[in-house]
């Protein structure tokens, strides 16, 4: 599905920047930082703030278009909505990010009997495949 579309089937009208956040993230399944985006995108929309991503970014995630991940509570990154359970896996030494696949109903969890869980969100951290062949 097209950028534009996702936009007219949340009911958000198309402007350019919300295209071009939005293909961004489609493109891209780097998690990238507000900053990041702004960073990648400014060449091409002169006129983009920190502010417009930022807005756009949480409007997405109010519609359901993108998700915040936020790995060791100091920085939010942002990623496609992804219905399916999954993890994430943060490199200690590039940064990069990268979506683990989660076998939940693998898990036992006996100490959540009897609570009600709205959302979950699993870490690692550690040293990718690439940095410990570098290394």
């Amino acid at each position: 599905m097209d950028a534009l579309s996702v936009l007219r089937d949340h009911d958000l009208s198309p402007s350019y920047p919300r295209k071009r956040i939005l293909e961004y993230l489609m493109d891209y399944h780097n998690h990238p930082t507000v900053g990041q985006i702004y960073q990648d995108l400014v060449g091409d929309i002169p006129s983009l703030s920190k502010t417009t991503v930022y807005n756009t970014l949480k409007t997405f995630v109010e519609r359901h278009i993108a998700e915040v991940i936020t790995i060791e509570g100091k920085e939010n990154r942002y990623d496609l909505y992804n219905p399916e359970t999954h993890a994430h896996f943060k490199c200690e030494s590039c940064g990069n990010v990268f979506d683990i696949s989660v076998g939940m109903s693998l898990l036992s969890l006996p100490d959540l009997q009897g609570f009600e869980v709205h959302d979950h969100s699993v870490h690692f951290n550690g040293f990718c495949p690439s940095c410990l062949g570098s290394a």
